[in-house]
């Protein structure tokens, strides 16, 4: 049985086994990959090297328990799985090119998979930083109210019934035109969207988002009238947010104001509308708990996509149970230690 002899990482570039040396000029001349390609290659088998060198194995000797072991250690010691994806994928690789040449009759990494990399929570901003940005009013300045009114009332939107910037896009006044998207009824209290999937669903605008609204329409009534500079477009006539040319806003504009209006607020992360939608969430989910309820106001056809936000701020409902129930008081929490 061959062996590999251990080296000095730092003095070689490359793995010495003849096998190894043969795949790599096989990549390089006859496949004519890439040279990042055949260099990301190289590392792979150099990490094998070093595998295979601890367990006194050599490369056509190692069995998919011990690539099994070695995924798991690299996963412990802090690997993204991304990172051991794109390892496994270049020894499978390998492996795969052994069998073709005759050298192992069953490649041992063929059905092993890397740890699956966990989903990315939502951000979402704290209660605090949330109504800082919506109680966030611009200085008095020459047309600068006719801004602060609009924007206001886009962020209390955002936050309060927990909008897509799509679907905050489409609203119109009101609903006495026939090609609507979503509209505001301010004496109802409660905005009609059309969402995913052409799906309409109505969420409730609540007294603060009310207000506001009433302002900007005001505002936004004066400004078609009074500037004749401004003529929106016939589909634009009925939108509820305009630009200053009486353009209906796009959801890029609307990022813009956003990322401005949080970073002049104090905020200290920049904010953008599907994070408040994600604070919609987690906020309501922290106060009422009713799953059902809050898949309804987002619009999601399946409670899994809703039930993330339930991980959202577990040191919030963990507190409330510590201090809610009579057998929680000798819990130790990890982030008290």
């Amino acid at each position: 049985m061959p062996s590999i002899k251990a080296t000095d990482a730092s003095a070689q570039i490359e793995p010495s086994h003849p096998l190894m040396k043969a795949y790599l000029d096989h990549v390089r001349f006859e496949k004519r990959l890439a040279k990042r390609t055949c260099e990301l290659y190289v590392e792979d088998l150099k990490k094998l090297t070093e595998l295979l060198n601890e367990s006194g194995l050599a490369p056509t000797a190692a069995t998919s328990s011990d690539f099994r072991r070695w995924l798991a250690r690299m996963h412990s010691s802090g690997r993204s799985p991304r990172g051991i994806a794109l390892i496994l994928s270049g020894w499978r690789g390998f492996y795969a090119w052994l069998g073709r040449q005759g050298h192992v009759k069953v490649n041992p990494v063929v059905g092993i998979k890397s740890p699956k990399a966990s989903k990315p929570l939502p951000k979402a901003l704290s209660v605090d930083d949330a109504v800082m940005l919506a109680d966030y009013h611009a200085p008095e300045e020459t047309d600068a109210m006719w801004y602060e009114l609009r924007d206001s009332a886009m962020v209390e939107l955002l936050y309060g019934s927990g909008l897509r910037v799509s679907e905050l896009c489409g609203l119109d006044v009101d609903s006495s035109h026939s090609k609507l998207r979503g509209w505001v009824d301010l004496e109802g209290g409660e905005a009609h969207v059309l969402g995913k999937g052409s799906k309409w669903r109505t969420v409730p605008v609540g007294e603060q988002a009310t207000k506001a609204l009433k302002a900007w329409i005001a505002q936004r009534q004066e400004k078609l009238k009074g500037d004749e500079s401004t003529s929106p477009s016939k589909n634009d006539t009925y939108a509820l947010f305009i630009g200053h040319n009486g353009t209906r806003l796009t959801p890029q504009s609307i990022w813009q104001r956003l990322r401005r209006r949080s970073l002049n607020a104090g905020l200290s992360t920049p904010v953008h509308p599907h994070m408040l939608r994600h604070s919609f969430a987690s906020h309501l989910l922290q106060s009422s708990s009713d799953l059902r309820a809050v898949q309804e106001m987002l619009g999601h056809a399946n409670i899994s996509t809703t039930q993330v936000y339930t991980r959202l701020d577990f040191q919030h409902l963990a507190k409330a149970y510590d201090s809610a129930h009579p057998r929680a008081s000798k819990v130790k929490r990890s982030s008290q230690k």
